[in-house]
């Protein structure tokens, strides 16, 4: 699979809770991309954050959250971006943020001369 040099990075804000079907919504995700065929996802959690509710969340110990912030990271060529984003919106309902940037891919998987 090859990716344009001119990419686009679909940035996916979520807390750890979200479900969706019955499972992780960033697991619910991941696994949607990559039914679609999209060049590859990436599920960061995060120790520290908050969103729209203001609230803290937190990975010390003395306030441990059940709720931490995780972002799923996806690169593809624009269209195909695009194509999977009404899905997305299905499956985030109200929650989470997400964000579109476009970018330039230096590399993607091992050099043609490997």
């Amino acid at each position: 699979m090859r990716i344009p040099k001119d990419a686009t990075l679909l940035r996916i804000f979520v807390g750890e809770r979200a479900r969706y079907d019955g499972k992780p919504l960033f697991e619910a995700i991941v696994l949607e991309a990559r039914q679609s065929n999209l060049a590859g996802a990436t599920v960061l959690r995060g120790p520290l954050g908050f969103g729209h509710s203001s609230r803290l969340q937190s990975a010390k110990v003395l306030a441990l959250s059940e709720d931490l912030p995780v972002v799923i990271e996806i690169v593809d060529a624009p269209d195909k971006i695009d194509a999977f984003l009404p899905i997305l919106d299905v499956m985030m309902r109200d929650t989470g943020l997400i964000t579109l940037e476009r970018i330039q891919v230096l590399r993607y998987g091992p050099s043609p001369s490997a």
